[in-house]
């Protein structure tokens, strides 16, 4: 990408991804985006699971009822976490590395997309955490923010259209 602006405009969400696998210098670079990425009094206290394996894959797109069934498809799968008793703001940190790692795919030519986990689960009651900490033997402590699907693009997906941007919901000075 040769520069911010197009790389902001050009990064989509992909939720197909073809077989190849993810060279290990991109994935390396795609967690030191995130572990770059600015934290709330500089705590830097998000954690990352990278997950490779399809099965276990398979099983983090079932962590919830709707809108993860994509993951099965992805070749990898980052989990972002926080500990709310250690990090007020482990939320917002946690989705600054995630765009940080979504950011940094697109830039290398891959794709990726969003499965958000937090507050989700399954119809009969299990959280998604529940889920994933069992898949990952993830401590209780830690909450489940969202699962990155990365992966190659399988689909062709065209820039955001600068025409639709909604500036109108842009206010200076006052609402």
């Amino acid at each position: 990408m040769s520069n911010f602006k197009d790389l902001v405009q050009q990064r989509r969400s992909h939720r197909k991804f073809t077989t190849e696998e993810i060279d290990a210098e991109d994935v390396k670079l795609i967690l030191r985006a995130a572990l770059m990425s600015p934290t709330s009094k500089g705590q830097r206290a998000w954690q990352f699971v990278v997950v490779d394996d399809p099965t276990d894959i398979e099983k983090l797109a079932d962590a919830k009822d709707l809108g993860s069934q994509f993951l099965k498809g992805a070749p990898l799968a980052i989990v972002v976490l926080g500990d709310p008793q250690q990090n007020d703001c482990w939320i917002e940190d946690g989705s600054i590395a995630a765009i940080a790692m979504q950011y940094q795919a697109a830039d290398l030519g891959l794709g990726s997309c969003w499965a958000q986990m937090r507050g989700r689960g399954l119809e009969d009651g299990t959280t998604a955490d529940t889920v994933i900490q069992g898949v990952l033997d993830i401590p209780e402590n830690l909450h489940v923010l969202c699962i990155l699907g990365i992966g190659h693009p399988a689909d062709e997906r065209k820039p955001q259209n600068e025409d639709k941007l909604k500036w109108e919901n842009v206010h200076i000075d006052k609402f």
